[in-house]
């Protein structure tokens, strides 16, 4: 867990000096873990220092505050979640295995980072505007990018290379978010894997896409 090893990595080198980069990254591990743990209105800067094996007073230098803290936090773990994503898509690849990749790649980033995951997901929307936006400018750069991915499929579908990414836009949205909420539940829920977590969202959401890309759409009765 994140935790575990930012509090072996902080004890074991209490008082040594290291260079500023490695510090301030252990004390970040520290604090995305409490964070994701205690939540941001329990965690307190004692209890980072102290997993982090440094003195508060150090903490306060490096990272000005709790509010700095926790939003270095948040675009740490957000940047990190979309170059899992980014980095887990080989361009050129057929539409629905770019697809697979990506959810494959985000499930297994939230499973490896559960405390990180609440950090984003959980803590940063329920704590004010300045930590929401935070989250927000990460989610639309992924919202966007799934929406261009969805987009060059229908085009490719329909032959048609002027087909505007606003039709496909509301789908992106939709996938996003249900994408959100399964790992959630996955992270809650024993025995099951980054792998489970994509396969069921391929299951639910492709099929209909594709069979939206193929002109035919499901229609509400009458």
């Amino acid at each position: 867990m994140q935790g575990t090893d930012a509090g072996k990595k902080g004890g074991g080198r209490r008082g040594k000096r290291m260079p500023r980069a490695e510090r301030e990254r252990q004390m970040m591990e520290a604090a995305v873990a409490t964070f994701g743990r205690r939540g941001y209105r329990a965690a307190s800067m004692d209890e980072i220092a102290e997993l982090a094996g440094v003195s508060k007073p150090l903490v306060y230098l490096y990272l000005n505050s709790k509010e700095d803290l926790f939003t270095a936090c948040i675009r740490s773990e957000a940047a990190a979640l979309v170059e899992a994503v980014r980095s887990g898509i080989t361009p050129g690849e057929p539409a629905d295995q770019q697809l697979w990749a990506g959810l494959l790649a985000f499930f297994t980033h939230t499973a490896e980072r559960p405390d990180g995951w609440a950090v984003l997901h959980s803590q940063a929307r329920t704590h004010g505007e300045p930590f929401a936006r935070e989250v927000a400018v990460m989610r639309a750069e992924i919202v966007a990018f799934v929406t261009l991915l969805i987009a060059e499929a229908a085009r490719e579908a329909h032959s048609d290379p002027t087909l505007p990414e606003g039709e496909v836009a509301p789908l992106a949205e939709a996938l996003v978010g249900a994408a959100e909420a399964l790992a959630v539940w996955a992270n809650a829920t024993e025995g099951v894997t980054a792998r489970d977590a994509a396969t069921t969202l391929m299951n639910f959401a492709w099929s209909g896409l594709a069979n939206l890309m193929h002109g035919k759409p499901w229609s509400p009765p009458k």
